[in-house]
Protein backbone atom coordinates (compact mmCIF):
# COMPACT_ATOMS: atom_id res chain seq x y z
CA UNK A 1 0.00 0.00 0.00
CA UNK A 2 1.26 3.49 -0.85
CA UNK A 3 1.89 5.54 2.27
CA UNK A 4 -0.04 8.80 1.89
CA UNK A 5 -0.59 9.62 5.58
CA UNK A 6 2.03 11.55 7.56
CA UNK A 7 2.27 11.74 11.34
CA UNK A 8 4.48 14.70 12.27
CA UNK A 9 6.26 15.50 15.49
CA UNK A 10 6.03 19.20 16.37
CA UNK A 11 8.95 20.61 18.40
CA UNK A 12 12.21 20.35 16.48
CA UNK A 13 10.49 18.95 13.39
CA UNK A 14 7.84 21.37 12.14
CA UNK A 15 8.65 24.23 14.47
CA UNK A 16 11.66 25.74 16.19
CA UNK A 17 10.21 26.11 19.69
CA UNK A 18 13.45 25.90 21.65
CA UNK A 19 13.87 29.57 22.54
CA UNK A 20 10.39 29.88 24.05
CA UNK A 21 10.80 26.64 26.01
CA UNK A 22 14.16 27.88 27.27
CA UNK A 23 12.75 31.25 28.34
CA UNK A 24 9.72 29.69 30.04
CA UNK A 25 11.90 27.21 31.90
CA UNK A 26 14.19 29.91 33.24
CA UNK A 27 11.27 32.18 34.10
CA UNK A 28 9.85 29.45 36.31
CA UNK A 29 13.22 28.63 37.87
CA UNK A 30 13.93 32.30 38.63
CA UNK A 31 10.53 32.71 40.24
CA UNK A 32 11.59 30.21 42.92
CA UNK A 33 15.22 31.26 43.25
CA UNK A 34 16.59 28.22 41.45
CA UNK A 35 19.65 28.20 39.15
CA UNK A 36 18.87 28.80 35.50
CA UNK A 37 19.63 26.36 32.68
CA UNK A 38 21.57 26.96 29.47
CA UNK A 39 20.00 26.77 26.04
CA UNK A 40 21.95 23.58 25.31
CA UNK A 41 20.71 21.98 28.54
CA UNK A 42 17.10 22.77 27.64
CA UNK A 43 17.70 21.37 24.14
CA UNK A 44 18.77 18.07 25.71
CA UNK A 45 15.85 18.09 28.16
CA UNK A 46 13.02 18.50 25.62
CA UNK A 47 11.26 15.70 23.74
CA UNK A 48 9.51 13.77 26.47
CA UNK A 49 6.90 16.30 27.52
CA UNK A 50 7.10 19.48 29.56
CA UNK A 51 6.78 17.72 32.90
CA UNK A 52 9.94 15.77 32.07
CA UNK A 53 11.60 19.02 30.96
CA UNK A 54 10.94 20.58 34.36
CA UNK A 55 11.92 17.39 36.19
CA UNK A 56 15.34 17.67 34.58
CA UNK A 57 15.60 21.45 35.05
CA UNK A 58 14.66 21.61 38.75
CA UNK A 59 17.34 20.52 41.25
CA UNK A 60 16.35 17.06 42.56
CA UNK A 61 13.42 16.93 40.13
CA UNK A 62 10.13 15.81 41.65
CA UNK A 63 11.94 15.30 44.94
CA UNK A 64 12.18 19.06 45.27
CA UNK A 65 9.31 20.30 47.50
CA UNK A 66 8.76 23.24 45.13
CA UNK A 67 8.60 21.12 41.99
CA UNK A 68 4.83 21.32 41.44
CA UNK A 69 4.84 25.08 41.97
CA UNK A 70 7.65 25.52 39.45
CA UNK A 71 5.83 23.29 36.95
CA UNK A 72 2.61 25.28 37.40
CA UNK A 73 4.51 28.55 36.85
CA UNK A 74 6.15 27.15 33.72
CA UNK A 75 2.82 26.05 32.22
CA UNK A 76 1.09 29.35 32.95
CA UNK A 77 3.93 31.36 31.43
CA UNK A 78 4.44 29.11 28.41
CA UNK A 79 0.79 29.13 27.34
CA UNK A 80 0.97 32.94 27.19
CA UNK A 81 4.40 33.10 25.53
CA UNK A 82 4.60 30.00 23.31
CA UNK A 83 4.63 32.13 20.14
CA UNK A 84 7.08 34.87 21.17
CA UNK A 85 10.07 33.38 19.32
CA UNK A 86 8.54 30.26 17.75
CA UNK A 87 8.08 29.75 14.03
CA UNK A 88 8.01 27.07 11.36
CA UNK A 89 11.46 26.02 10.22
CA UNK A 90 12.50 27.47 6.85
CA UNK A 91 11.02 25.44 4.02
CA UNK A 92 8.39 23.68 6.15
CA UNK A 93 5.40 25.73 4.94
CA UNK A 94 6.35 25.10 1.31
CA UNK A 95 6.83 21.39 2.02
CA UNK A 96 3.46 21.11 3.76
CA UNK A 97 1.78 22.88 0.87
CA UNK A 98 3.41 20.58 -1.69
CA UNK A 99 2.45 17.48 0.29
CA UNK A 100 -1.15 18.62 0.65
CA UNK A 101 -1.33 19.31 -3.09
CA UNK A 102 0.16 15.85 -3.64
CA UNK A 103 -2.73 14.22 -1.82
CA UNK A 104 -1.04 13.49 1.50
CA UNK A 105 -3.12 13.65 4.67
CA UNK A 106 -1.34 14.83 7.81
CA UNK A 107 -1.52 14.95 11.59
CA UNK A 108 0.68 16.28 14.38
CA UNK A 109 1.33 14.37 17.60
CA UNK A 110 3.25 16.14 20.36
CA UNK A 111 4.12 15.70 24.02
CA UNK A 112 3.47 19.42 24.36
CA UNK A 113 0.35 20.25 26.41
CA UNK A 114 -2.83 20.23 24.31
CA UNK A 115 -3.59 23.97 24.73
CA UNK A 116 -0.13 24.83 23.39
CA UNK A 117 -0.55 22.44 20.47
CA UNK A 118 -3.97 23.90 19.69
CA UNK A 119 -2.60 27.45 19.71
CA UNK A 120 0.32 26.65 17.40
CA UNK A 121 -1.86 24.53 15.11
CA UNK A 122 -4.39 27.32 14.70
CA UNK A 123 -1.75 29.97 14.05
CA UNK A 124 0.75 28.16 11.83
CA UNK A 125 -0.41 25.01 10.05
CA UNK A 126 -4.15 24.34 10.29
CA UNK A 127 -4.44 25.02 6.55
CA UNK A 128 -2.27 21.96 5.89
CA UNK A 129 -2.85 19.61 8.83
CA UNK A 130 -6.28 18.59 10.09
CA UNK A 131 -5.49 16.62 13.27
CA UNK A 132 -3.32 17.95 16.13
CA UNK A 133 -2.92 15.87 19.28
CA UNK A 134 -1.05 17.00 22.39
CA UNK A 135 -0.68 15.77 25.92
CA UNK A 136 -4.11 15.23 27.44
CA UNK A 137 -5.81 12.96 29.93
CA UNK A 138 -6.61 9.48 28.70
CA UNK A 139 -3.86 9.22 26.06
CA UNK A 140 -0.38 8.04 26.97
CA UNK A 141 2.46 10.31 25.85
CA UNK A 142 5.06 9.36 23.27
CA UNK A 143 6.96 7.07 22.95
CA UNK A 144 3.81 5.05 23.63
CA UNK A 145 1.91 4.58 20.35
CA UNK A 146 -1.38 5.94 21.73
CA UNK A 147 -1.17 9.45 20.21
CA UNK A 148 -0.28 8.04 16.80
CA UNK A 149 -3.11 5.52 16.93
CA UNK A 150 -5.55 8.25 17.98
CA UNK A 151 -4.45 10.40 15.05
CA UNK A 152 -4.94 7.51 12.65
CA UNK A 153 -8.42 6.88 14.05
CA UNK A 154 -9.38 10.53 13.62
CA UNK A 155 -8.18 10.44 10.02
CA UNK A 156 -9.79 7.08 9.29
CA UNK A 157 -6.38 5.72 8.24
CA UNK A 158 -4.43 2.54 8.90
CA UNK A 159 -0.82 1.98 9.94
CA UNK A 160 -0.15 0.50 6.51
CA UNK A 161 -0.83 3.95 5.00
CA UNK A 162 1.29 5.98 7.39
CA UNK A 163 4.83 7.21 7.98
CA UNK A 164 6.18 9.03 11.04
CA UNK A 165 8.48 12.08 10.86
CA UNK A 166 10.42 13.41 13.86
CA UNK A 167 13.74 14.71 15.15
CA UNK A 168 14.52 12.80 18.33
CA UNK A 169 15.12 9.45 20.00
CA UNK A 170 11.59 9.70 21.44
CA UNK A 171 10.25 9.96 17.88
CA UNK A 172 12.25 6.92 16.77
CA UNK A 173 10.83 4.93 19.68
CA UNK A 174 7.33 6.21 18.92
CA UNK A 175 7.58 5.07 15.30
CA UNK A 176 8.96 1.70 16.40
CA UNK A 177 6.18 1.22 18.97
CA UNK A 178 3.59 2.27 16.38
CA UNK A 179 5.06 -0.10 13.76
CA UNK A 180 5.64 2.74 11.30
CA UNK A 181 8.60 3.65 9.10
CA UNK A 182 10.36 6.78 10.34
CA UNK A 183 12.03 9.73 8.67
CA UNK A 184 14.43 11.49 11.06
CA UNK A 185 15.04 15.17 10.30
CA UNK A 186 18.46 16.72 10.85
CA UNK A 187 17.51 20.36 11.50
CA UNK A 188 15.98 19.68 14.92
CA UNK A 189 17.15 19.11 18.49
CA UNK A 190 19.33 15.99 17.92
CA UNK A 191 22.22 15.31 15.54
CA UNK A 192 22.71 12.48 13.04
CA UNK A 193 25.12 10.42 15.15
CA UNK A 194 22.78 10.54 18.13
CA UNK A 195 19.83 9.47 15.96
CA UNK A 196 21.79 6.60 14.40
CA UNK A 197 22.72 5.40 17.90
CA UNK A 198 19.00 5.20 18.65
CA UNK A 199 18.05 3.25 15.52
CA UNK A 200 17.34 5.87 12.85
CA UNK A 201 17.62 4.56 9.28
CA UNK A 202 16.20 7.29 7.02
CA UNK A 203 17.16 10.97 7.12
CA UNK A 204 16.03 14.32 5.73
CA UNK A 205 18.74 16.97 5.61
CA UNK A 206 16.26 19.67 4.59
CA UNK A 207 12.44 19.79 4.34
CA UNK A 208 12.39 19.25 0.57
CA UNK A 209 14.06 15.86 1.07
CA UNK A 210 10.87 14.63 2.71
CA UNK A 211 8.95 15.03 -0.53
CA UNK A 212 11.51 12.96 -2.42
CA UNK A 213 11.55 10.23 0.24
CA UNK A 214 7.77 9.99 0.32
CA UNK A 215 7.47 9.98 -3.47
CA UNK A 216 10.12 7.25 -3.74
CA UNK A 217 8.43 5.29 -0.92
CA UNK A 218 11.86 3.93 0.06
CA UNK A 219 10.98 3.95 3.75
CA UNK A 220 12.19 1.64 6.50
CA UNK A 221 11.25 1.20 10.16
CA UNK A 222 13.73 2.16 12.88
CA UNK A 223 16.19 -0.50 13.93
CA UNK A 224 15.33 -2.51 17.03
CA UNK A 225 18.28 -2.00 19.36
Amino acid sequence: MIRKVIIWDLDGTLMDTLQDLYLATNHALRAFGMPERSLDEVRRFVGNGVRRLIQLAVPDGEGNPQFEAVFHEFKAYYVDHCQDNTDLYPGIAETLQALKEGGFRMAVVSNKLQPGVDELHKEYFSQYIDVAIGERQGINRKPAPDMVLQALREMGASKAEAVYIGDSDVDIMTARNSELPCISVLWGFRDRDFLIEHGATTFAQQPGDIIELLNDQQLTPPLRL
